[in-house]
């Protein structure tokens, strides 16, 4: 069986994934959905000193902790940044990485470079309360929580070259202010990714949770079989 560690997309907390860890943990998987720093239900008191590299710590701290190998770790949309700095820091706990509607970055990229002018004119209309978090957009899960704006800006630093291992990516297709359209365009086309659509909207491990499990645990069968 496998061992899954799920990273939440902005201003979400591990609670996002709960029911598809529970169907993990009943399919007899390990699986982790840990909350990043700053994003708590009472978070800290501030975020000002919360940024990209914490939320890379609080993963590689939870890796260390239930002394995790040959991880699956998949992402959803920020998380795709923390999840590319944790590849990059402990390769060798890493077996596969599954960017789910998630950002690839490239080194010295960051969220901010990304997310296209939508999302950007987003964060900086939301970060107007107290500078240091972005307010969560309007509508959508009441739960979520501000988010620490550190983590939007601060670049990655990759370290070293990329650890060959299978990698997936899900595109979403089925909202309309989606940033990810040319990373797909440029994935689909690249023999080291395995790439994926499905028609629903960014949110997808809980809009199309049959598929989405379907495909994460194909990709623990096929390295089962390597």
């Amino acid at each position: 069986m496998a061992s899954f560690v799920l990273i939440p997309g902005g201003w979400r907390g591990g609670w996002t994934f709960a029911d598809f860890v529970a169907r993990l943990k009943r399919a007899g998987h390990e699986a982790y959905a840990p909350t990043l720093s700053g994003l708590d239900v009472v978070p800290e008191p501030s975020g000002a000193n919360i940024n990209l590299d914490t939320h890379i710590a609080d993963i590689m701290e939870l890796l260390a902790v239930e002394d995790l190998s040959e991880v699956i770790l998949c992402s959803h949309s920020y998380g795709g940044m923390v999840a590319a700095g944790v590849a990059d820091r402990a390769p060798e706990r890493i077996a596969a990485l599954a960017y789910l509607d998630a950002f690839v970055p490239a080194d010295g990229q960051s969220w901010w470079d990304l997310a296209g002018e939508r999302f950007r004119q987003l964060i900086i209309e939301r970060a107007r309360q107290d500078g240091l978090t972005v307010e969560p957009p309007a509508g959508g899960d009441l739960r979520r929580r501000p988010h620490p704006i550190g983590s939007f800006l601060q670049a990655l630093h990759l370290t070293r070259a990329e650890k060959p291992m299978p990698r997936l990516f899900v595109y979403a297709t089925g909202w309309n202010a989606t940033p990810f359209t040319a990373q797909y365009e440029r994935l689909r086309d690249d023999p080291a990714w395995q790439v994926h659509t499905l028609a629903c909207g960014h949110d997808l491990i809980n809009e199309a949770p049959d598929e989405m499990f379907e495909i994460l645990t194909r990709v623990a069968r096929d390295l089962s079989l390597a």
